[in-house]
């Protein structure tokens, strides 16, 4: 029986892979597999990976005819995970040694639904320590409680997927696949839904996950149109707060995270191409007409003058029908 999968998409990480690969022989066991998703990379990761089958213990090798982004590949390895818990590794980033028998034994001793963890973040040679916005650490919770108050940073707005460990009920569930297609911010929906829906949860101090950043081809640091999916992905997480009986308590948190993502974009706009620089602008006044309304101006009302101004002029902007239909266009979650 296989105890832990672990997915790990690569793309085009030809410079990263080696040391990813490493980390992982660092943590394998007979009962843990790792599943390799090369998502149609072009440059020498396929080679790598393809030495990796052969010389990792417990890899599987699963290949994308075509690029589909991150979330469909981490929807290809989900379906192809046999695991009785499951978590999430990127390509360009590594493991401490011995951090998935660490986490595997403190989330087997709770008991729960999942886990989330701290993490190190890795810029250049500076590292930099990162923790679940989440007090009680080592407790057994609700993750709905997680996900409020609406003015301060909680569990959701940490939505890194890879800084964790699930169980597999939750993808029996349809709480672990991620909507498919996305480009960017596909955490954000998936973090949400897992708030909402899971039944409990935990957050662990334990140290392991090493997250490169900073790396030139991550959609992070390309100001391309792809970048622009945040949106899809922020009106799909209203859409099903909305839905939700808890709504009234729970979509003034949501609103906020919108609106201050969507600030955040269009405060270092600069770094977007013109023609996405316009589109940003449009399809942002769209998605803040779309809000609740009611929340829209407590959430402004909250922000500091700058960012609250920043939207407020946005806000008084005319939006096109096409950019608003097809803005809201996101798709469903995959199952």
């Amino acid at each position: 029986m296989v105890k832990l999968s672990v997915v790990v998409p690569f793309f085009n990480v030809q410079t990263y892979a080696p040391d990813t690969l490493r980390s992982l022989r660092a943590n394998a066991r007979d009962d843990f597999e790792f599943i390799l998703v090369d998502d149609c990379s072009t440059d020498g990761t396929p080679e790598i990976l393809q030495r990796a089958e052969r010389d990792l213990p417990g890899a599987v090798l699963v290949r994308h005819e075509t690029n589909g982004g991150l979330a469909t590949a981490r929807n290809t390895g989900l379906d192809a995970a046999r695991g009785e818990y499951l978590t999430f590794l990127d390509g360009d980033d590594w493991l401490a040694p011995g951090h998935y028998a660490r986490l595997l034994a403190a989330m087997e001793e709770l008991g729960c639904d999942f886990v989330r963890t701290d993490h190190v973040q890795c810029t250049g040679r500076t590292r930099t320590v990162h923790r679940v916005p989440h007090g009680r650490r080592g407790v057994v919770m609700s993750p709905r409680d997680a996900i409020l108050p609406a003015s301060r940073s909680t569990s959701v707005d940490y939505a890194f997927a890879w800084a964790g460990m699930y169980h597999r009920r939750l993808a029996d569930r349809g709480l672990l696949h991620f909507t498919d297609g996305l480009r960017t911010a596909e955490d954000r929906p998936w973090i949400w839904r897992l708030h909402r829906e899971a039944d409990s949860f935990a957050a662990l101090g334990t140290l392991g996950v090493f997250y490169r950043r900073g790396v030139a081809s991550s959609l992070t640091q390309i100001g391309d149109v792809r970048q622009l999916d945040f949106i899809r992905a922020f009106d799909q997480v209203i859409e099903e707060t909305a839905k939700d009986p808890d709504a009234d308590r729970l979509l003034p948190k949501a609103v906020r995270t919108y609106c201050a993502i969507i600030s955040h974009h269009l405060g270092s706009i600069e770094r977007f191409e013109p023609a996405v620089a316009r589109k940003l602008r449009v399809m942002s006044a769209a998605a803040l007409k779309r809000m609740p309304q009611d929340f829209l101006k407590d959430a402004l009302d909250s922000m500091d003058m700058e960012r609250s101004a920043r939207l407020r002029r946005l806000r008084r902007r005319p939006a096109s029908a096409s950019a608003s239909a097809s803005a809201s266009a996101a798709p469903g979650v995959a199952a």
